[in-house]
């Protein structure tokens, strides 16, 4: 038996209300399912389990506002008792246990009908319902033992993508002016307590420009490459080739990170800002990390960010885009040791061999953490990160 705790979803964070358990005692669960959903200052996020098992009790109600480590359901593990359980033959204990068959189950000419839970997540299985969606039907699309709620977003945002992230349920706690004091207060403490030090480069975009052009030749509007991908491609690799620069700092020291999750800094259209991790950056195929930034983006902005996307970012990206400003400076986002702001993309005369002409460029600004990085590593990120742009193809 387990306790399935409140997690940390920011190091800013000391309680969150409880708005909806998407399980049911009884329920089988595994790691990665989404259990519940969860009101913070940043909004509502959606909490994700790292146990396997059963859920034995629900111990947390919808409304209870809950500190970070509180109990919110007991997990029971039915494998536990499994591994202490002695054979019954004395050479049992050298074999491999065979895997166990599920029993066949005589299913209804009900199209609505659903397998049992061992086909479907618990949070799948009800996304599912809401949307009518036929489970042999998924199988035939998504191809996987167990299907997860993110699969069944993902086949329903293909044909509806406002359906598919319905904005969560209101409460009184979350408001813009909750958010802006949480950003403030994150933001209050970096300064306090991060020693910032800020570097800038001019970097052209016409190699990068020329390549994103050749490859959106024949793709449909909805699945171009857009050169935000790039900027975020550019850093996670040249965050993989300088370690201080990637992980969090935390217990008054660094813990650098192996992997990349690129936080993305985006805006919220109610007002505020959240800086979720996009997972895997560096290793992710280009068209798979351009489908979940967008997938992200929107479930950011209808309040369906899950606990991992809040609590994972190893190094964080800005960017306004077509905002109109030269350069973005930023403000380090605790406990990650660093960022990158990129300006808008402008038209600026370059000289090359001696004549000028007209290139595409932008200025990348790095904010790094004096703790555990200087001048000379970050100035080398920065030209990792200008040589990655020079090479697009290889990105």
């Amino acid at each position: 038996m387990a306790e399935f705790l409140m997690p940390s979803l920011g190091s800013d964070m000391e309680a969150g209300s409880l708005v909806e358990w998407l399980v049911q005692e009884g329920d089988e669960v595994k790691r990665g399912d989404i259990v519940a959903v969860v009101e913070t200052q940043k909004g509502a996020i959606e909490i994700e389990i790292f146990q396997t098992g059963t859920v034995t009790q629900l111990i947390a109600q919808v409304g209870d506002e809950l500190p970070v480590g509180a109990a919110m359901a007991n997990i029971g593990n039915d494998t536990a008792a499994d591994k202490t359980t002695a054979p019954t033959e004395p050479d049992q204990a050298a074999k491999p246990k065979k895997p166990v068959q599920p029993v066949p189950t005589i299913r209804s000419a009900d199209p609505t009908q659903f397998q049992p839970p061992h086909t479907l997540s618990p949070a799948a299985r009800r996304l599912a319902r809401d949307h009518n969606l036929n489970v042999d039907q998924l199988q035939s699309q998504i191809k996987k033992d167990k299907i997860l709620s993110d699969d069944v977003q993902n086949i329903i945002a293909q044909s509806d993508p406002a359906s598919a992230y319905p904005p969560p349920k209101a409460t009184d706690r979350f408001s813009a002016t909750a958010m802006r004091d949480a950003i403030a207060a994150a933001m209050t403490r970096s300064n306090r307590e991060i020693p910032h030090y800020f570097l800038s480069h001019e970097i052209s975009l016409r190699q990068a420009e020329t390549w994103l052009s050749k490859q959106n030749e024949d793709r449909p509007p909805d699945q171009r490459l857009l050169m935000g991908l790039l900027f975020v491609r550019a850093v996670a690799k040249a965050a993989l080739k300088n370690p201080p620069l990637n992980g969090v700092y935390e217990h008054d020291r660094f813990q650098p990170s192996e992997d990349v999750h690129v936080g993305l800094a985006i805006s919220l259209r109610g007002g505020g800002l959240v800086a979720p991790a996009v997972h895997d950056t560096a290793t992710l195929p280009l068209e798979d990390l351009m489908q979940n930034m967008r997938d992200l983006i929107a479930r950011a902005r209808t309040g369906r960010l899950r606990s991992s996307e809040i609590n994972m970012p190893t190094i964080t990206v800005s960017s306004l885009g077509d905002r109109g400003v030269d350069t973005l400076q930023g403000i380090i986002f605790p406990p990650q040791v660093a960022l990158v702001g990129f300006g808008t993309p402008c038209q600026r005369p370059v000289c090359h061999n001696g004549k000028v002409r007209s290139e595409l460029m932008v200025a990348a600004t790095l904010s790094g953490d004096h703790r555990v990085s200087d001048g000379r590593t970050g100035a080398r990120f920065l030209s990792n990160i200008n040589n990655l742009l020079q090479s697009p193809e290889a990105l």
